[in-house]
């Protein structure tokens, strides 16, 4: 990209202020750019969650270039194959037989047959109207002991309907069998999440007092342990890429569909802990005290880190809003949010914030102009994730994505423990960005 010598940068349409954004979508859809930090997950990790299962992406060689690196870095090559979409496959209209044999000759090449196979189709199956509901039923047929879903690597379902990161999440559970014993009354899943949520909040808490199993894929050793999440007679998620999972899954299994979306509001998340505990049927416990901790834990840190800039990114946090809101509230200095959309639940903060503090910050993070701007800042700058952190070029930052599997208020005080470490403690960004999906190496089977 040329870059133009001697003239600063016009940040229009890669920054503006919240005071002059528009919700939910402050920056125009236009030509995007991916900057180095890769620590979010894929498809390609998403899909590894399913145990005793096996990958095939099925494309073209430009594109497979990508999800094999994602899989090699994760030490996970040997539950992925690819099979190659070549000129010669479009031109002669062989797709379907290209796709059912060239499974069929990796299943015979594996040293183990894998309980499952996730087989990820690509954009050009769609532009050319390739049969893969025929595909599919031939593939039952031929291999009856193992389970065939369809997932897709597709870059033109990203602007309309559920996009490639939802449709992942929801064929996750895809492959479950219709349990033959019925529901089981006190057995409940977390669905939807790439990282595993900590064990010691309320959701499990809570749980726990009422008598109930709650499981998540990440808990499953095994493919029958996968296949008994269906028993469940419930699903919580949290996460709002994960909702059309739920939806799927309680039309399909009659689960319930407990959605609590994950907040940094005391009343958003007491709200929440009141429904579910209605749903638990147990009296729905005091959380004065540890309110009062999170408030004093804010406090101390707030002493801490002072009037030190604050920098928050999307990836590191599903309600980049409502933790600015959150910090704000508390006093932090909070200037800048590095996100390119936001979601439905974020519209009372995204007021909040305009009214009370107009001059904060939205920059973009996929707008072409962010490859140029300057990356530092001239003081000591706090960054809540990757993305700020690269864009910043700051050692000071937290290094998670998705939440890190916080919620509630244990999720605040976890959060406040690592925005102090990240004071505190330098670490080496360009190292860090670097590494495909955090947590993938532990959280994948």
């Amino acid at each position: 990209m040329l870059k133009r010598i001697g003239k600063e940068i016009d940040l229009s349409g890669a920054m503006t202020t919240i005071r002059d954004a528009t919700f939910p979508s402050p920056f125009q859809s236009e030509l995007e750019y991916s900057c180095s930090a890769r620590g979010t997950w894929n498809i390609v990790h998403t899909g590894f969650l399913v145990p005793e299962s096996h990958e095939i992406f099925v494309c073209a060689a430009g594109c497979l270039r990508g999800v094999v690196l994602t899989a090699a870095e994760c030490g996970l090559s040997g539950r992925f194959s690819t099979i190659e979409i070549r000129e010669e496959n479009v031109l002669n209209g062989d797709l379907e037989e290209l796709l059912i044999n060239g499974v069929s000759d990796i299943i015979r090449q594996l040293p183990e047959r894998p309980k499952a196979i996730l087989i990820y189709t690509s954009c050009i199956h769609h532009f050319i109207g390739c049969d893969t509901t025929l595909c599919y039923k031939k593939l039952r047929e031929h291999y009856p002991d193992i389970d065939f879903t369809d997932c897709y690597m597709n870059p033109i379902m990203r602007k309309s309907g559920l996009t490639p990161d939802q449709i992942m999440r929801r064929q996750l559970y895809s492959l479950w069998h219709q349990p033959e014993s019925g529901q089981n009354p006190r057995k409940m899943n977390i669905i939807g999440n790439n990282l595993p949520t900590q064990k010691n909040s309320e959701l499990y808490t809570l749980a726990g007092i009422a008598g109930y199993d709650l499981t998540e894929i990440h808990d499953c050793k095994n493919y029958a342990q996968y296949q008994d999440m269906a028993c469940a007679s419930a699903n919580l998620c949290y996460n709002p890429v994960a909702k059309a999972a739920g939806e799927m899954l309680a039309e399909k299994y009659h689960q319930k569909l407990l959605y609590f979306p994950v907040s940094y509001s005391y009343q958003e998340i007491q709200k929440s802990l009141a429904e579910y505990a209605n749903f638990l049927n147990i009296p729905l416990p005091d959380y004065a005290d540890v309110i009062a901790k999170c408030d004093l834990k804010a406090e101390s840190l707030k002493k801490l880190i002072a009037d030190t800039p604050i920098m928050i990114d999307y990836t590191a946090t599903i309600r980049p809003l409502s933790l600015a809101r959150f910090l704000l509230e508390h006093h932090f200095n909070v200037t800048r949010i590095y996100a390119d959309g936001f979601t439905q639940e974020e519209f009372q903060d995204f007021n909040w914030l305009q009214e009370n503090y107009p001059d904060l910050e939205i920059f973009a993070t996929i707008q072409v102009k962010m490859r140029m701007i300057p990356r530092e800042y001239s003081k000591k700058t706090l960054a809540i994730g990757q993305k700020a952190a690269y864009f910043l070029n700051t050692p000071y930052f937290i290094n998670i994505i998705e939440n890190n599997g916080f919620w509630g208020f244990s999720g605040i005080l976890e959060f406040l423990e690592l925005l102090e470490d990240a004071f505190l403690h330098e670490k080496d960004t360009k190292k860090l960005v670097q590494i495909k999906g955090v947590g993938c190496g532990t959280a994948c089977i």
